[in-house]
């Protein structure tokens, strides 16, 4: 039998709780499931990509009429595309 969770009056008390505790004396992590956090920001990961260097101004016209970085404005427009490629 699992050891019953206390009530805790803060977060600051259950994280020293749990920093001072072993989680398998209180939880059955056999019964877990894994869960996905789609909306959390994703981990990123440097690439390096060739392009055309009419391409590349042209998305920096783009990108300053909308006044955001144009590496920002090609992540949103890849992001798009994505997504209407995966709901189609």
């Amino acid at each position: 039998m699992k050891k019953k969770i206390p009530k805790f009056s803060s977060e600051a008390e259950e994280q020293k709780f749990w920093q001072q505790n072993d989680s398998s004396e209180y939880l059955d992590w056999s019964e877990a499931e894994e869960v996905l956090f789609s909306k959390l920001k994703p981990s990123t990961r440097k690439i390096s990509i060739r392009l055309p260097e009419s391409m590349i101004e042209e998305l920096k016209l783009l990108a300053n009429k909308r006044d955001v970085p144009y590496q920002s404005l090609l992540k949103i427009f890849l992001s798009e595309r994505i997504n209407a490629e995966l709901n189609h």
